[in-house]
């Protein structure tokens, strides 16, 4: 599957992420671990945004000017309707060129989408567009080496792919990040995240 046609699945998902049974808690913890490490708030980029905000609420609520990008069109329209005031990006990560540097990018639980050979080229992109002392968090499968599948486990069928937890940490120090934090947050699933700041 390429990201046009997961943009268009999501498209259908948008129930998923508005409903009540949805836990807006998902990932708040780890994004609030992430923010000890930033030394300057200015803007911010949440990659994959969905539709909820709350990854932008956080970032308004800690003094970031953020900003989100997502492959569905329905989930961009939804983020808007949210947050009218917010600069959000119908884009594809894979292809966009990002318009300028962050102190803080955050693509959680979205880059697992993007095809397997494209995932070092969009790492090196938002390593690329971090300030100095920027910081970084992804989450991905963290499997022992690079993989890929599809599931239809949401509903219509979705590709995912990873590096590999050895794939990302060696890549991430490749870019010049110094780690910060790794774990397998929802273990025994294969659910890991990375933080990781510009040098």
């Amino acid at each position: 599957m390429n990201p046009k046609e997961i943009g268009k699945a999501y498209d259908k998902l948008t129930y998923l992420w508005e409903g009540e049974e949805f836990n807006r808690e998902n990932g708040i913890d780890q994004h609030k671990l992430a923010l000890t490490f930033v030394k300057s708030r200015g803007k911010a980029l949440d990659v994959g945004c969905g539709c909820t905000g709350r990854f932008i609420d956080l970032l308004q609520n800690e003094g970031f000017t953020p900003e989100g990008v997502d492959i569905s069109k329905e989930m961009i329209h939804l983020a808007k309707s949210r947050h009218p005031n917010i600069l959000f990006h119908h884009q594809d990560i894979c292809k966009w060129d990002i318009p300028g540097k962050y102190d803080f990018i955050t693509a959680w639980d979205s880059i697992w989408h993007i095809p397997l050979k494209k995932q070092v080229e969009v790492l090196e992109k938002l390593a690329t567009s971090l300030n100095a002392g920027g910081v970084l968090i992804f989450s991905f499968g963290g499997t022992d080496g690079k993989s890929e599948h599809t599931n239809n486990a949401m509903g219509p069928e979705l590709y995912y792919s990873t590096l590999g937890t050895n794939g990302f940490l060696s890549l991430s120090l490749n870019l010049g990040c110094i780690c910060r934090h790794l774990e397998y947050d929802q273990y025994p699933e294969l659910h890991a995240y990375l933080i990781v700041q510009k040098n």
